[in-house]
């Protein structure tokens, strides 16, 4: 099978792909987070505030604010227990394909926080485990192709992916949750930033080798996708921005530099098995080298007479982050209808449109809601919105009507899982992105950005779906291509990425507690 065929089938089948015959060993389940042993470590505190209103941004972060930091974007929040299966879980305040957390977290700290070197966050330990001692300021700039001056930040924080933490239930249908699932990381660690006056800048585009080497990660079983500068400055200063002519250098060369490092792990599985297609996919969107970048440009897109329904001004939502996350969780079969109002629906949309707003090396210096994904949407029992479905124009703030009606029986017959009852939720909103998944401009790595785009998004509606009192669950259980005959997208060459529906809920059947208090 192709490349291009395997990312077909990813999204023609649903959570359904997988190798034949493929069945998941529950007794040799690996660790939801990884653990290193014999280096050297620092405690982070564990007196972790409980709010993060009304913070005030320190001239340079201590290692505790870092601490802190990391708790908010990846920390182990809470212990639940089912009523129904004797099922205990670890959660996070970010959502996970099957609650199993692919993704780990690396930062360099600059000597301007105290600690200089690289570290490993070691979530079920709240420390920090120090894999490198030393600058590597040099090192890690030409890695990002010198288009970002690292003085002006105080770290770096990488998202990696563990292949087999979910790849052992998931099999190929892995490689989606992966990109999906690090991108509601960076979404949270994003909005995390702005509470602790952080700029940030995401880098989708580096090195894949020589971040690697720095680490000492093995490719074939553990992917950076995305690197994160971090500044307690306004701005995080781009070099092609001064007029500086970045220096380009292959991965081999940048690896020489340095002496290669292997350190000891534990993630429980005693048999880690090989999956072709992870491989061959990882391999392909990997970069050697980093070749001069022609910024997207958004493609206007014509309207064709569509009905247009203008949703209510409202103001931006103001909320304590560190409440709405303890508030989200991923409802099944708690949903319970009840009519939602006009005003409700612009604030959950506009929020979602407005906070996505963000800093990469794709859009240049611009901090504007990226095109690259879109958001649709089925009422109903909205007041003020007619039942039917719809595509979310931010710029108008208003719903462009695609199709009239109630559409719950559509969608509830294109699930794959009927995990959700869907008559039981006022909205279903479904995040697209181009069809072609960005291949013809940035080759297999424009399939993981898309995905990344598109969790980083749905994180700001559930973050919003949240601080209005509702609760949103992703799903991909469901048929794409009946999502995108609905709305019509192939007239614009988009499909659709994933599906949440968001209303009511009950409380859940299952016993929880709060890691702090």
């Amino acid at each position: 099978m192709s490349l291009e065929a395997f990312l077909s089938q990813l999204h023609a089948d649903g959570n359904t792909s997988g190798l034949p015959g493929w069945e998941v060993d529950w007794d040799d389940a690996p660790l939801a987070y990884k653990l290193y042993r014999g280096l050297p470590t620092l405690p982070l505190s564990s007196d972790i505030p409980m709010t993060l209103e009304e913070r005030t941004t320190p001239v340079e972060p201590s290692l505790k604010d870092i601490g802190h930091f990391l708790w908010y974007v990846y920390g182990l929040t809470q212990v639940s227990d089912s009523t129904a299966a004797p099922l205990r879980t670890y959660r996070r305040f970010v959502p996970s394909g099957g609650g199993l957390y692919p993704n780990e977290l690396y930062v360099y700290l600059r000597k301007e926080a105290g600690v200089h070197g690289l570290y490993h966050y070691d979530a079920a330990h709240h420390r920090l485990v120090q894999l490198r001692e030393g600058d590597y300021d040099s090192y890690l700039a030409r890695a990002l192709g010198s288009r970002c001056d690292l003085s002006s930040c105080f770290g770096v924080v990488f998202v990696s992916t563990m292949t087999w933490k979910n790849a052992f239930k998931y099999n190929t249908f892995a490689y989606r949750l992966q990109g999906l699932d690090s991108g509601v990381l960076l979404g949270q660690l994003q909005e995390a930033a702005k509470r602790f006056g952080y700029a940030s800048s995401v880098h989708f585009r580096f090195l894949d080798r020589a971040v690697g080497h720095l680490l000492g990660l093995s490719g074939s079983e553990e992917n950076v996708y995305a690197v994160i500068p971090l500044s307690v400055k306004r701005d995080i200063a781009r070099i092609d921005d001064a007029g500086g002519t970045p220096m380009q250098v292959a991965a081999d060369e940048l690896c020489r530099e340095l002496p290669a490092v292997q350190h000891d792990y534990y993630v429980r599985s005693r048999s880690v098995k090989k999956i072709p297609q992870l491989t061959q996919m990882n391999e392909a969107a990997k970069l050697d080298t980093l070749s001069p970048f022609r910024r997207f440009e958004p493609v206007h897109r014509t309207e064709s007479g569509l009905q247009t329904v203008y949703l209510p001004p409202v103001k931006r939502l103001n909320f304590d982050l560190a409440a709405t996350s303890r508030a989200r969780h991923s409802p099944e079969s708690e949903f319970v209808l009840s009519r939602v109002t006009a005003e409700q629906l612009a604030a959950l949309l506009q929020e979602a449109a407005a906070s996505f707003a963000y800093r990469n090396d794709l859009d240049g210096e611009r901090e504007a809601p990226p095109h690259r994904v879109a958001l649709y949407g089925c009422f109903y029992n909205v007041e003020g919105v007619p039942d039917g479905a719809y595509r979310y124009d931010a710029a108008a703030h208003a719903l462009r009507r695609e199709l009239a009606g109630d559409h719950r029986p559509r969608l509830q017959q294109g699930m794959t899982l009927h995990n959700v009852n869907l008559f039981q939720v006022p909205i279903c909103l479904h995040i697209a992105g181009d069809d072609d998944h960005l291949i013809p401009q940035l080759g297999y790595r424009g399939y993981r950005i898309q995905q990344m785009e598109a969790g980083m998004l749905l994180q700001r509606l559930l973050l919003a779906a949240s601080a209005l009192g509702l609760s949103g669950r992703p799903l991909l259980g469901f048929q794409a291509g009946a999502c995108d005959e609905l709305y019509r997208m192939s007239r614009h060459g988009r499909t659709t990425l994933v599906q949440i529906p968001i209303g009511c809920c009950l409380p859940r059947p299952r016993l929880e507690g709060g890691l702090h208090s």
